[in-house]
């Protein structure tokens, strides 16, 4: 399955030098969440609107295939949402990226 994750350029940068990815979402990290934040292809658009419109600074669409994935990922049913969330519960290797693209 693909799943997706919206970051900053800056975000996914220092994750490709570390060789893993810890930011849950805009401002805060795995560590303090306990997991990052992915979204179906058909929720990005409204995880974009409501958490990252206003940021200015580039943002990367991060393209996850969940069969590379060295932590557990699951969908999580969120109150008020029609579609689950997936959610990868631990670091999320970078081989596990098969596509960072510009997202405007």
């Amino acid at each position: 399955m693909r799943i997706f994750h919206l970051t900053t350029a800056a975000a996914w940068h220092e994750a490709q030098a570390a060789g893993s990815y810890t930011v849950s979402t805009l401002g805060l990290d795995l560590s303090d969440v306990g997991f990052i934040h992915c979204s179906q292809a058909e929720q990005v658009a409204g995880v974009h609107e409501r958490f990252y419109s206003a940021l200015g600074e580039p943002l990367v669409l991060l393209t996850v295939d969940t069969d590379l994935l060295t932590s557990p990922w699951q969908l999580d049913e969120v109150p008020g949402q029609e579609l689950s969330f997936p959610h990868v519960y631990g670091p999320l290797n970078v081989e596990a990226v098969v596509s960072a693209e510009p997202y405007v």
